[in-house]
């Protein structure tokens, strides 16, 4: 029989070590122990599992090479590679199935997707269901975490307000845009309209950080912000 392999890792798991090397090595291993022809590796890199079909091509690939005939079996390091989101995944089995192209999991050997085997097929849908539960509570501890980082006055992502610059996921300081800042302040405090003060840093040679002009409304909004707001929104 012929085999398409398919590995994929997420962010987080590269950072763990758990990486596409590991999953190809044992992918390979699993092809020849078990006399199977491996005809390529298929990989989605930094890609969540439960992320829609167009977005991993790498597993896109594999189904087509399957349904076309160029592959007998999909071998994966572990099901919840193929999908972290249960329904997903047994969307897939189905459709494979149904195409006489069957799944085997290296690490879960008594996991068998060619049977109707109610045990089997329990265990497969159990294993799935837990690594959905997994995603979801590893999604919930990140959600709280920067929710107490946030509480403290820290900064959990997202574009930096003027004046700030994220460095090392942290807030810094943005020198050149503090400065312009205190110009803002200053023609404002001045009497200047929002659209003389535009005017007045074009002059200057201030600019903005997404474009090349200033709009008054823009400057409307900086100046909105407290100093404490700005440094630590």
């Amino acid at each position: 029989m012929r085999a398409i392999g398919y590995v994929r890792v997420s962010t987080d798991e590269q950072l763990q070590g758990n990486g596409m090397e590991l999953q190809t090595e044992a992918v390979m291993r699993y092809c020849e122990d078990n006399h199977l022809r491996l005809v390529g590796v298929e990989a989605d890199a930094g890609i969540s599992g439960s992320a829609e079909l167009d977005k991993r091509a790498g597993l896109t690939s594999a189904l087509v090479q399957l349904e076309e005939g160029r592959a007998d079996v999909l071998v994966v390091y572990r099901l919840d590679r193929l999908a972290r989101d249960f329904v997903l995944q047994e969307l897939l089995v189905t459709r494979l199935r149904a195409a006489g192209t069957p799944v085997r999991s290296v690490t879960e050997p008594d996991v068998e997707t060619d049977t109707d085997d109610p045990t089997k097929v329990l265990i497969r849908q159990i294993l799935g269901a837990l690594a959905q539960y997994e995603r979801q509570l590893i999604r919930a501890r990140m959600q709280a975490g920067k929710a107490i980082k946030a509480a403290r006055g820290g900064y959990v992502g997202g574009q930096p307000a003027f004046g700030s610059k994220a460095v090392d996921g942290e807030l810094a300081e943005a020198s050149d845009e503090r400065a312009t800042l205190a110009l803002i302040r200053s023609l404002r405090s001045q009497g200047l309209s929002y659209r003389a003060i535009c005017d007045e840093l074009a002059r200057a040679g201030a600019r903005p950080r997404r474009s090349d002009t200033w709009h008054p409304m823009v400057i409307r909004r900086m100046l909105d912000r407290t100093p404490d707001d700005s440094a630590s929104s």
